[in-house]
C-alpha cells in the first residue's frame, strides 16, 4: 500500500473532485479492506475475541487488489513507445558546417553564419549545407534523403540543390538561397512536429466504461450498507457487505483485460518481425480502410537491376554486355553499379580501359587500353545525337521507358551495340502483399516522387487501386490527409521524405531496411522489410481487438454476477477470502483469454 500510494493519492483526490475513476475503486476497495481488517484485529485482542473470526480478514484482498492492478498496468507501460525520436534523428540530419567563400579564401563557418545570397562550396562526398543555386561546377546529387529515389540526379548550373542532399561526383559552387529555418529539411522538421501535435489520442475502452462503472459501483455499495443496516444488521454486519462489493466489482479483470491482450499481442508481433510502438497502435492498425504506399523501397526493391539485354543487329549479348562492363566499371553512378554487379554475376572478364570520361547527365566515354577503340555509353538522346542508331533500336529505347526502365545504348568504335535496360524492380512478394490488401477490403494506393509514366508502369505489375506521381515530401502528407476524410489511412514508407506521412497518418509503418527517421516517425515497424507483413499486421490486430473485446465482455459478465452475490441477494454472505479468490479467478481468465493470441500464425 506504501509503494502503490499513487492510487490513494489520485484515487481519493478525484473522489474529492466529483470525477472518480479506476484508482478511486482500487483506493477504496483495498483501503476498507484494510482499515476493517485494522478494526477487526484490534478487536479480537480486546474483550470482543469472540466476536471475530480470522475469516473477517481483508488484508490479503487489500494488497491482492493493488498488486494485480499494478501488473496491468506495468504490461501497458512496457508496450507504449518513444514519439520525439524521429523529431531528434531529423535534427541530425542537418549539416554543422558549410564552407563558403570569403574575400577569394574558401572558410569553414558553422551553418548558422551561413546567410541567403553566400557563396559556398560542396566537394564530392559532402552534405550539402543549405539550399542553394549551381552557380559553377556539374556534378550527380543523391537526393533520398529528401524524394526517397534512390537513382543520384544529374545536376549542372542552374540548378536547385537541397540541404541534407549528398554530392556525389563533382566539385560545385553555389549561392545560397534558403537558409535556417527555410530549407527543405526544416520545413520537413517541422511537418513531422506539426502532425504529430494533431494526432489524437485514442481513448481506452475501460477507461470510457469506467466513467459510468466506478460511481455506480460505490453507489451500490452504499446501498448495500444502508439496505442491510435498515433490515436489522449490525454496522460491522453492514459494512462487510459494502466492502465485499467493492472487493469482488474491482475492476482488476477489467484493468488487465486491454494491457494483457496488448502484451501478448506485441509478443506475438514481434516473433513475426513486427513491432508495434505503442497499444494505439495496436488496436488502430486493424482499423484502417486505405494503405498508401511508398514506391522505392517499399514496393520496388531501392536498387537498380539490369532487367533487358537487347543487342542490335549482328552482334551478340556477350559482346554488348563485354562493352558495358569495361566501360561501367569505371563510374559510381547507380545505374552502372547494376550493370556491373550482373557481369561480375554472369563471369564476364573486365577489359582495361584508359581515358575514362563521365559526361554528367549525358554518358560516359573510354578508350580500350589494347585495341585502342572508343566505347561510349548513355542516354538515348546522346547517342542519338553522336552516332547513327538504327529505328528498331530507337523503338525498343521507348518502349522499355514507357515500362518504367531506363535504357543505355553502347557503343564500340562507331557501331551501336545495342540496349541494356536497367530499372528498379518489385520486390517478389509485393503483388501478393497488395492482394491480401484488397481482400481484407482495403483501397491500396501508391505515392512517389517518380514520374508519372514510370509510377503507373510500376502500379500496372504491382496491382494497387490508384497511383499518385510526382509527390514531394509536403505533397505525400497531404495526399495522406485528403485520404484520411476517406477513411482511416495506414502510410507504408521507409526513406526521410516518407516521415512527415508516416506521422500524418493514422498509422504510420516503416520498412525495416529504411531510414532510421522513417523507422522512428512511424508507429508499426517491419523488421524484416516484408511488405507482406502489412496485411499480417493488419489481421493480428483486428485478432487483438476482438480478444480485448472478448476480455471485456467476461469481465463484465464477471461483475455482473459477483456484485449481488457479494451483496447478499442469492442470500449467502460471501467470505472475503472466496471473494478474493473470485476476483483472482477473473483476472486469470482474462490472461488465459489473451494468450489464446499466441495461436495466430502469419
Amino acid at each position: 500500500m506504501i509503494i502503490n500510494q499513487k492510487f490513494f493519492v489520485s484515487g481519493f483526490s478525484s473522489l474529492i473532485h466529483l470525477a472518480p475513476n479506476m484508482d478511486t475503486l482500487v483506493a477504496m476497495g483495498s483501503f476498507a479492506s484494510f482499515s476493517w481488517s485494522v478494526y477487526v484485529l484490534f478487536m479480537m485482542t480486546k474483550e470482543h475475541a469472540g466476536k471475530f473470526a480470522m475469516t473477517d480478514f481483508y488484508f490479503e484482498s487489500a494488497g491482492m487488489i493493488l498488486t494485480l492492478i499494478t501488473v496491468g498496468k506495468m504490461l501497458e507501460a512496457r508496450s507504449k513507445g518513444r514519439t520525439t525520436d524521429a523529431l531528434k534523428s531529423l535534427m541530425k540530419l542537418a549539416p554543422k558546417t558549410a564552407t563558403i567563400i570569403k574575400d577569394g579564401n574558401e572558410i569553414t563557418v558553422p551553418i548558422e553564419q551561413v546567410q541567403k545570397g553566400n557563396i559556398f562550396v560542396v566537394k564530392p562526398g559532402e552534405n550539402i549545407p543549405v539550399d542553394g543555386v549551381i552557380i559553377e561546377g556539374v556534378t550527380a546529387v543523391n537526393e533520398s534523403a529528401l524524394t526517397g529515389e534512390s537513382i543520384p540526379v544529374d545536376k549542372a548550373e542552374g540548378d536547385i540543390i537541397s540541404a541534407a542532399t549528398v554530392n556525389q561526383s563533382g566539385y560545385i559552387k553555389c549561392e545560397a538561397t534558403r537558409v535556417g529555418q527555410d530549407t527543405t529539411l526544416s520545413q520537413i522538421i517541422k511537418m513531422v512536429s506539426d502532425a504529430a501535435a494533431t494526432k489524437a489520442p485514442v481513448a481506452k475502452i475501460a477507461d470510457k466504461v469506467c466513467g459510468v462503472f466506478v460511481p455506480s459501483v460505490i453507489l451500490i455499495a452504499v446501498i448495500v450498507v444502508i439496505a442491510w443496516l435498515i433490515l436489522g444488521k449490525s454496522f460491522g454486519v453492514a459494512l462487510s457487505y459494502g466492502i465485499a462489493v467493492l472487493v469482488i466489482s474491482c475492476p482488476c479483470a477489467l484493468g488487465l483485460a486491454t494491457p494483457v491482450a496488448v502484451m501478448v499481442g506485441n509478443g506475438v508481433g514481434a516473433k513475426n518481425g513486427i513491432l508495434f510502438k505503442t497499444a494505439v497502435s495496436l488496436e488502430e492498425t486493424g482499423k484502417i480502410k486505405i494503405a498508401a504506399l511508398d514506391k522505392t523501397g517499399t514496393i520496388t526493391k531501392g536498387e537498380p537491376e539490369v532487367t533487358d539485354i537487347i543487342p542490335a543487329e549482328k552482334f551478340t549479348e556477350d559482346e554488348l554486355i563485354d562493352c558495358a562492363y569495361s566501360l561501367e566499371a569505371k563510374s559510381e553512378h547507380p545505374l552502372a553499379k547494376a550493370i556491373v554487379k550482373f557481369a561480375k554475376d554472369k563471369n564476364f572478364m573486365l577489359h582495361d580501359v584508359k581515358d575514362f570520361k563521365a559526361l554528367p547527365g549525358n554518358g560516359l566515354k573510354a578508350m580500350l587500353s589494347d585495341d585502342e577503340i572508343e566505347l561510349t555509353g548513355g542516354s538515348v538522346k546522346f547517342i542519338s545525337e553522336k552516332f547513327s542508331v538504327n529505328e528498331k533500336i530507337i523503338n525498343d529505347a521507348e518502349n522499355l521507358a514507357s515500362n518504367g526502365k531506363t535504357p543505355l545504348l553502347f557503343v564500340e568504335g562507331k557501331k551501336v551495340l545495342g540496349i541494356i535496360a536497367v530499372a528498379d524492380v518489385i520486390k517478389d512478394e509485393s503483388s501478393r502483399a497488395i492482394k491480401e490488401l484488397q481482400e481484407m477490403g482495403i483501397k491500396v494506393v501508391m505515392l512517389t516522387g517518380d514520374n508519372e509514366r514510370t509510377a503507373k508502369s510500376i502500379g500496372n505489375l504491382a496491382g494497387v487501386d490508384e497511383v499518385i506521381a510526382g509527390v514531394l515530401p509536403d505533397g505525400k502528407e497531404n495526399v495522406i490527409r485528403e485520404l484520411q476524410t476517406e477513411g482511416k489511412v495506414a502510410m507504408v514508407g521507409d526513406g526521410i521524405n516518407d516521415a512527415p506521412a508516416l506521422t500524418r497518418a493514422d498509422i504510420g509503418i516503416a520498412i525495416g531496411a529504411g531510414t532510421d527517421i522513417a523507422i522512428d516517425a512511424a508507429d508499426v515497424v517491419l523488421m524484416k522489410s516484408d511488405l507482406t507483413d502489412v496485411p499480417t499486421a493488419v489481421r493480428l490486430s483486428r485478432a487483438t481487438l476482438k480478444n480485448i473485446h472478448q476480455n471485456l465482455f467476461w469481465a463484465f459478465i464477471y461483475n455482473v454476477i459477483g456484485i449481488p452475490l457479494a451483496a447478499g441477494l442469492y442470500g449467502l454472505k460471501l467470505d472475503p477470502m472466496f471473494g478474493a479468490a473470485a476476483m483472482s479467478l477473473s483476472s486469470f481468465c482474462v490472461v488465459t483469454n489473451a494468450l489464446r493470441l499466441n495461436l495466430f500464425r502469419k
